[in-house]
Formats: C-alpha cells, structure tokens, sequence
C-alpha cells in the first residue's frame, strides 16, 4: 500500500507505506477546535510507515501528551501523536488523496459530540477513547 496527502495548499505532502491499523471519527473538543469541525476523521498507521515528502509541517502541542502537526502556510490540520506511543501516527483521512478508502470504522469521544451532529449508528460508538475496548486502540 502506497497513499499520499498533503494539506490545501500543496507546501506539505506525506506518504503513507503501512496497512492503517484503525480509522475513527472523532467528536473531542481538542480535535474539533484543532480543525474548527463538528468531528474530525483519521486513519491511524504504524510511524515506520509514514514520511514527509515535501515541505515541513509545524509542531503544536495541544495537551502535555498530544503533539498536532499542520501545515504553516494554509493551516490544514495533518497528524496527531502521542509521544508516550510514538509507535504510531493519526494522519487526517481528508487530506489524503484517496480520503474515500478509508470510511471510519468507529466513532470516538461522543460524550463530547455536538447535539446537532449526527452519529452513524452502523458504527461502534464509545463515549470516550476505544483504546483497551475489544483490542481496539484510537
């Protein structure tokens, strides 16, 4: 598997080399003011198997274990990494080329979702992280 993404603007572009280990829509108020979206999707890939290509993305730490990329120039949100799992990467399902392959398989953090939003109710559901929930992580 190859895929690539870049933000809005086209000064950063990455490459994703690795099988996504999830895919999740996520309802927290750190991710939705992050983006300035109801909920925000992404694909999570082990780090070995993602690499930017072009550009350089800035570094934002949003929480004490959370650190943000995005894009200096158009501001398109990128990636989210904990630094305790640098083991993995969630790279935002929308800035990649082919967003539509990748549909969440769950959404996440619905105690915080907007009461206008709707949620998918074919997916799971968890009202906060899947992580330790049927061996799922976020």
């Amino acid at each position: 598997m190859s895929d690539e993404g870049g933000c809005l603007c086209g000064a950063v572009r990455y490459r994703v080399t690795a099988e996504s280990l999830a895919s999740t829509l996520c309802h927290c108020r750190s991710c939705r003011r992050a983006s300035g979206a109801p909920s925000v999707a992404w694909v999570v890939v082990p780090s070995t198997g993602f690499a930017v290509t072009a550009g350089a993305p800035v570094s934002f730490r949003s929480s004490p274990d959370v650190i943000r990329t995005f894009c200096g120039r158009c501001g398109t949100p990128l990636t989210y990494q904990r630094p305790s799992q640098p083991e993995t990467i969630d790279v935002t399902t929308a800035t990649l080329d082919d967003a539509g392959r990748f549909a969440p398989t769950k959404e996440i953090w619905t105690e915080h979702k907007l009461a206008w939003e709707r949620l998918n109710e074919v997916l799971p559901q968890y009202p906060r992280s899947s992580v330790g929930a049927s061996g799922d992580d976020d």
